[in-house]
Order: C-alpha cells, then structure tokens, then sequence
C-alpha cells in the first residue's frame, strides 16, 4: 500500500514538475516583434497592441568592440575614420567656437538598486558595456592640422559628477551633471579649466535616466535642461518623479520634465512634462524651434510603443506616465488620469520601437551632399527590450521647408555596421554633432572612439 501511494506521489510531483515549468516557460519566454523595426517609423507608424509582461524581454548586445580594423559603414557617397580613440565611454560631443571639440566621458553614477531588479540590471548593463565606473571626465580635442584626426587631447575639466550636456553661454561654459546644472568661466583656446564650478540649480539624480543635456535657448536668455524620468512608468510612487507629478506644481525636483532655466536669476520654470527621457535636444534651423529625441517606456512587448522625435512648445504635455503617443491609455499606471488624455500631444515623428535615441543634432553645419543638407542626424543607442533587436545605428530623418519632417519619410540608414552579424555590438552611437569642416561626428560609448563621416 505505501509503495502504491509513493507511486502516485512521484507521479503528482513530476506532474508539478512540467506543470511548473510550463507556467515558467510561459511569463518568462521573450515577446517577438511581430512587426519590422521600420513598420514603426514616420509620421504615421503601424502600430500593434500592447502586450504588458511581467518578466521583460531581456536581449541586449554581447560588446565585442571593432576588431581587426572594422569600422562602421557610411551612406554611399560618404567615408568614415576615427576622429579619436582610446577613450573612456564618450557619450557626449559639442563644438566651441575655435573649432575644438569638448567630450563627455561618463557613465552612470553607482546605483542603489538592490534585490532581483538590481541583480538583472547589473548583469545587462555589463553586457551592453555600461558598468564601468564614471570617468566623470570632460576632455578636449584638438585637429591642430586640419587633417581629420585630433591630434591633441587634454583634460579640460574633471571631478564631475556623471556629466553629460555642455553649452557655451556668454562667458560661461555650462555642464549638465546628474545632480546640477553647473557652470565654469571659459576664455577661447582654453585647454583646459581648473576654476571651482559654480551651482546654477540642482537637478533630482538617482532613478533610472541618469543623464541631464543643456543647450542653448534661442532667444539667448536661457537655457532648456532635460531630466529622465526616475522609474520605467512611475512604479516607485509619483511622489518620486516630482511635484509636478504629485499635484504640488513647481520645477523643483521635477522628473521627465524639460525645463527653461534662467542663469542669472538661478531659477527655472517647467517648459515641457510627461516626456519620458528627452535625451537629445536641438533647435531646428528654420523655425527656430525645440526639437527632441525621446526613448519611451518598456515592458508592453517589442513592438510598443515607438521611441520618437518631436517639436517642444512651451506647456506641452506628451502623456507619461498615464498615457504615449498622444492617447494611448497605458493601464498599468494606477490610478489612471482620463482627463489628462485630451491633453497629451502626439509626437511628431516615430523613430521605431526601443531604439533608445540618444543623440540629435540638424544638419545646418552639415557639409555632406545634398541628399543629407535638411533634416536631423539621430543616434539610436540600440534596445534592451525587443526581441529581436532594434537601433544600433545612426539615422537622418529629412525635413522639409516647414520645419517638420518631410512627408512620408522613414528614417534614413546613415552610419551602420555597429553590430556584427551575429548580433554582437562593435559599438553603440550616443551624440552626434558637425565639425568645423562640416563632417559629422558621432560618439561610440562601448567603442571608446569618436567617428567622422565626412564626404568622398
């Protein structure tokens, strides 16, 4: 009798067994796109349901680097060389006047993230070669020859706090660090700055988006700071994400925000809120106006929603965390906003699903043929969560004399090659920016070089 009962014991257990690995099998199995990367592009994008997972879609790109002298592809009619190498993860680029070229090498500061989501994110930010410790390092680069290569670098300002965003304002050169908006007195030709940095505002650190960008408004009276998010979809409370989400009103601590700050006064106002993770800003030659590129939120499948490029007015509104893409309820936030609906602004331009746009800058510096002399050079840092994957290249987006996208254009393939073809990265594309020559060049954060694409 009790090796009878044994028997149906075993027999219940191996049932459980299967039955528990189906059911693990089932949450934790990757959601495959069921529509192509470019299906998701333009102004008008194809797009799919939703589909919420609990456990997200984790592929990301092992990091091989550029190995035996490849390098990345450029559109035809274009070249590509290194413009610098050996760097420590540059993500951001920008011009001075004298033609000298300022980069940020940076990562994100320690995260205090603990428990399984820690665990998970620690081991994809090592494979995507994004844990290494912050350089905390702005260095300058100087071609003293014209030949295309810089062939003088020097640290022009270190003990930062993860850096990101530069813009020369008057006298001042103004950092964007993870916590503040600082800034340093600059003279031109200057090598390198060894003056205490001075305080403008304070910016929330911590959370999921690290990096803050600065430019220039184009008024000349103020400058546009953007702040990420501090969580995928406000999951940690609104309380997190900063007064203005919390119903208090205020600039103070905001999150997913763009904020109009004014130097003199140290003060700021919200310009722009519900955007996500605004990375890359720049003002659009003809009208003069706010342009961004933003990675939207994870976990609602790979197709859903696009990450996107869109004009910035003043009080705009584009719906995170209740809603994306100018309506699309996302019911996992709690407790939902409906009267908030009506007011989320579709963007503008749809740059594909989980592409993570970092980088933008418009082609008014741009020397590169003509096929490339209107519209906006796009940095897709590449996805972590869409099966299979998507971004890893840079991308032109053409305008046309209005000021927006052209009609019924896709995004044009423009520098590729980061990914090998068996999926692994060579690099990753972050800012973009033109030369004095009118080259463009684009940071590799996981390639440690700086490429120029200039033409034949």
């Amino acid at each position: 009798m009790l090796r009878k009962y044994l028997k149906h014991a075993l027999i219940i257990l191996a049932a459980l067994i299967v039955l528990g690995a189906i059911i693990f099998w089932f949450l934790t199995r990757p959601d495959v796109a069921r529509l192509s990367e470019q299906d998701v592009t333009g102004a008008i994008p194809k797009l799919g349901q939703a589909r919420p997972a609990t456990i997200p879609t984790m592929k990301v790109a092992p990091v091989v680097g550029w190995q035996g002298g490849a390098k990345p592809v450029p559109a035809k009619g274009l070249k590509v060389a290194a413009f610098a190498g050996d760097l420590d993860h540059p993500r951001w680029l920008y011009r001075l006047p004298n033609g000298d070229i300022l980069v940020a090498e940076t990562n994100s500061p320690p995260r205090k993230v603990g428990g399984i989501t820690g665990m998970v994110m620690e081991s994809l930010l090592k494979k995507a070669g994004a844990a290494s410790p912050s350089a905390n390092r702005i260095s300058l680069l100087r071609d003293t020859n014209g030949d295309g290569v810089a062939d003088q670098k020097t640290a022009f300002l270190t003990g930062l706090n993860s850096p990101y965003g530069m813009a020369l304002f008057g006298d001042w050169l103004y950092v964007a660090n993870t916590d503040a908006l600082v800034r340093f007195p600059y003279k031109a030709g200057d090598t390198a700055i060894t003056a205490k940095p001075e305080k403008i505002i304070d910016l929330p650190g911590g959370g999921n988006h690290w990096a803050r960008n600065v430019i220039v408004a184009p008024e000349g009276k103020s400058l546009y700071v953007s702040v990420g998010s501090s969580s995928n979809i406000a999951e940690n409370g609104l309380d997190a994400e900063g007064a203005i989400y919390s119903g208090q009103g205020g600039w103070k601590g905001a999150r997913a925000v763009i904020l109009e700050v004014y130097p003199d006064q140290k003060n700021a106002r919200v310009f722009a809120w519900g955007i996500r993770n605004a990375n890359g800003m720049a003002i659009e030659p003809k009208s003069g106006a706010l342009w961004a590129v933003v990675n939207e939120r994870d976990m609602l499948g790979s197709d859903m929603p696009p990450d996107y490029l869109t004009r910035v007015d003043l009080g705009t509104f584009f719906g995170w965390p209740w809603n994306y893409w100018g309506g699309y309820v996302d019911k996992r936030v709690q407790p939902e906003r409906p009267d908030l609906v009506q007011y989320s602004h579709r963007p503008d331009f749809a740059l594909g699903p989980h592409v993570a746009p970092l980088g933008l800058t418009f082609a008014a510096d741009a020397k590169l043929g003509p096929a490339f002399a209107n519209g906006a050079f796009i940095g897709l840092h590449g996805s972590w969560n869409r099966e299979p994957l998507s971004g890893y290249t840079v991308v032109f987006v053409p305008f046309g004399d209005n000021g927006f996208p052209a009609k019924g254009v896709k995004p044009v393939p423009f520098l590729t090659g980061f990914l090998d073809d068996k999926g692994n990265a060579r690099g990753r594309p972050v800012g973009v920016i033109a030369d004095a020559s009118g080259a463009l060049l684009v940071a590799d954060d996981v390639g440690n070089t700086i490429w120029r694409v200039s033409a034949e």
